[in-house]
């Protein structure tokens, strides 16, 4: 059983250590060769949770061996509850906090309805200029037209009132300017 155990420490290991160095190569690599592996049906079974549970279910089996008297069930049962205790660590306080924090700066121009900007190239009552806003984190420039026909000079507020063919139609966000 001891030989198990060490396989199973070394496997971990070996995941660790090539997963640290080499993932992001491997998963450029690789792209989506492994997708049944990405753990997006079975949340609670990712490779990280997997193989976190198998390094320390290798561990505890050599550490019990070692250091008590137990019989090789009593070492297997304990090995397998303490992998199964990290195990639900690991996804609880790891896993599932980093798939919550994963943000995207991308946007879609339909979310601008509705949206406050500001003009940053003159738009003339027909044709296009430009409005700056508020996306996420950041400011985006978008190209604009105006909604009701009237040109509105650079530094004035507007607000988004639909988007049509890839264009922002604005209008005055304040009417006595």
């Amino acid at each position: 059983m001891l030989q198990l155990y060490w396989g199973f420490l070394i496997t971990g290991v070996l995941f660790a250590l090539v997963t640290v160095i080499f993932g992001d190569l491997l998963g450029n690599v690789l792209d989506g060769l492994f997708d049944f592996m990405s753990g997006e049906h079975l949340h609670a079974l990712q490779p990280t949770v997997l193989f976190s549970g198998l390094t320390v279910c290798g561990g505890a089996g050599i550490l019990l061996t070692k250091y008590t008297a137990w019989g090789t069930a009593g070492i297997l049962g304990a090995s397998v509850v303490c992998a199964v205790l990290i195990s639900a660590l690991v996804y609880f306080l790891y896993v599932k906090p980093m798939e919550n924090s994963e943000n995207s700066v991308a946007f879609s121009i339909h979310d601008m309805v509705g949206k406050l900007g500001e003009v940053s190239v003159t738009i003339p009552a027909v044709g296009y200029g430009e409005v700056m806003l508020r996306a996420g984190a950041g400011i985006t420039n978008q190209i604009a037209a105006s909604f009701e026909g009237e040109e509105i000079q650079t530094g004035v507020k507007v607000v988004t009132v639909e988007v049509k063919d890839n264009t922002l139609l604005v209008a005055r966000f304040d009417k006595s300017e």
